[in-house]
């Protein structure tokens, strides 16, 4: 049995199970917020970009707009309703993001309904043979994406203003206010962040899989498993579990009895993850 194509295959969806986990951690550590709401932000946003093509809308245009409603969904919580609960237990933080989750859900049913859909890439089409295996030129964007993102954050936390702020957040709250830094201030920077990161990963998604929006909603789960094997802190370990992660899923596929159901393969991978670094992540949630 060869599973070489199918590794190669499951390296686009790997990305944005990266991309997404990271998008994760760097809000985790600048707010304490485990984002629930990840997958819904992106997936309004790629409904909006599949509504502007279907007008006709240049595809630049689409792409665009796509990660600003979902930069601009994630700011408007993190503005407006996530300060209200910035004392509060993690738990209930974390929770708390359940609500715009569910709401947007509520909206894309409504105006979209939730019949499957694809958005489609000029890229689709193109592609390089890698092992006897077709690699499309949207999963190699991907790739590319996530590692050029991951670079950019590493960037940002390290050599920025910003970051030091971000990385004095995830330290002590309380002490970085008495020192000065802006709270409101950098946790909705975080925000934003973590919105352009479900932005592209909804965008790619759409492509990758399919467009719905209670799919897309669950991109949490195994953006959550990367985000636990990368300990709630490094950047670069929870891309990689992010990316293992896609392999693994795709992996399962030529598995004729497991085949069906492939799909629970991040569900199982995110309570292993628990289970098995449990305390790690219970530690880093006991910091916040």
């Amino acid at each position: 049995m060869n599973i070489l194509p199918f590794v190669i295959s499951g390296l686009g969806i790997g990305a944005v199970y990266a991309l997404s986990g990271v998008g994760l951690v760097v809000l985790f550590r600048a707010t304490g917020v485990l984002n629930f709401a990840f997958g819904a932000f992106g997936a309004m946003g790629a409904h909006c970009a599949w509504q502007l093509l279907e007008w006709k809308v240049p595809l630049i245009v689409a792409i665009l707009a796509a990660v600003v409603v979902s930069t601009a969904i994630s700011f408007l919580y993190g503005r407006i309703f996530a300060p209200m609960l910035s004392h509060r237990d993690t738990v209930v933080r974390a929770v708390g993001t359940l609500a715009p989750a569910l709401v947007l859900i509520a909206v894309m049913g409504v105006v979209w309904g939730e019949l499957p859909r694809r958005l489609q890439f000029p890229t689709d089409q193109m592609f390089v043979s890698l092992f006897a295996a077709r690699l499309t030129y949207t999963r190699i964007i991907a790739l590319l994406l996530a590692v050029a993102m991951v670079v950019a954050i590493t960037l940002l936390l390290s050599r920025t203003r910003l970051g030091l702020d971000m990385r004095a957040l995830a330290n002590d709250r309380d002490l970085s206010a008495v020192l000065g830094v802006r709270v409101l201030h950098t946790e909705t920077a975080a925000w934003i962040i973590t919105g352009i990161f479900s932005g592209l990963a909804g965008l790619l998604l759409a492509d990758l899989v399919r467009l719905q929006g209670t799919f897309l909603t669950l991109l949490v789960i195994p953006a959550i498993a990367a985000a636990i094997l990368g300990q709630l802190r490094s950047l670069w370990e929870t891309a990689a579990a992010g990316i293992l992660i896609g392999i693994a899923e795709a992996a399962l596929t030529p598995i004729a009895w497991i085949s069906p159901y492939r799909a629970a393969a991040p569900f199982i991978i995110a309570l292993a993850a628990v289970t098995i670094l449990g305390g790690t992540a219970k530690a880093a949630l006991k910091d916040r």
